[in-house]
């Protein structure tokens, strides 16, 4: 198997304890940080903004793996590049020019990431994958935590696994939603390369040691 990067999703983090979580993914086998930005706009939720992402910047020790849930991304591209953001995710259905997004991230020395909902069909993202460093596939419906995996999860991430390889492209495949120890194996056999866990790791009693496991099951 490849080396599967885990990214707990610090929206599931305890904010109120939210640097002792922070150094806890610092401590762990965890590979990046995943923060969600949601705007109440492009989804019903309201998450954080700049200030929280720059303290977070101050004590994360791995990359920054930031999904953008908002309009207008394009407006906001340059400030997230100086929060410290390493890996800049758009959402494909709020890009109206997204060739033009993915270039300005690059531009910024960040990777570009493009993130579609459970019912945007991968085939759109075939004339834009040599362009695209990541590919966040929503398997639950954006702007929530804590929801039951869509299973056609597994049949799209084969679809765009096919799509990557036959156009020569090196993009990362990402899941965000619904992982746990139940179908982390079976995501990295279909084709997945980065796992997002929010829930699963900040809700369990020993979040290190869930970490911990995911990892050497996903690289067993």
């Amino acid at each position: 198997m490849r080396n599967t990067i885990i990214a707990p999703s610090i929206l599931a983090a305890d904010f109120a304890n939210l640097q002792r979580d922070i150094e806890m993914v610092n401590s762990s086998q965890a590979d990046w940080f995943h923060l969600d930005v949601m705007d109440g706009v492009f989804v019903p939720n309201i998450s954080f903004g700049m200030p929280i992402i720059k303290s977070i910047a101050a004590h994360a020790k791995k990359p920054l793996d930031v999904h953008l849930m908002i309009i207008d991304p394009d407006r906001y591209i340059k400030t997230f590049a100086d929060l410290g953001a390493n890996i800049l995710t758009v959402h494909y259905e709020a890009c109206t020019h997204l060739h033009r997004i993915l270039q300005a991230i690059k531009t910024e020395d960040m990777q570009a990431g493009v993130a579609i909902n459970p019912h945007t069909n991968v085939s759109l993202l075939e004339d834009t994958i040599q362009d695209i460093d990541l590919v966040c596939m929503m398997s639950v419906n954006p702007g929530f935590g804590g929801q039951s995996f869509i299973e056609n999860t597994y049949k799209k991430i084969k679809q765009l696994r096919q799509i990557i390889e036959s156009n020569g492209a090196s993009t990362k495949i990402e899941i965000d939603g619904g992982v746990t120890n139940k179908n982390a194996k079976q995501l990295v056999e279909a084709g997945a390369d980065v796992l997002v866990a929010g829930s699963y790791v900040f809700g369990a009693s020993n979040p290190m040691e869930t970490i911990q496991d995911l990892k050497k099951l996903v690289q067993a």
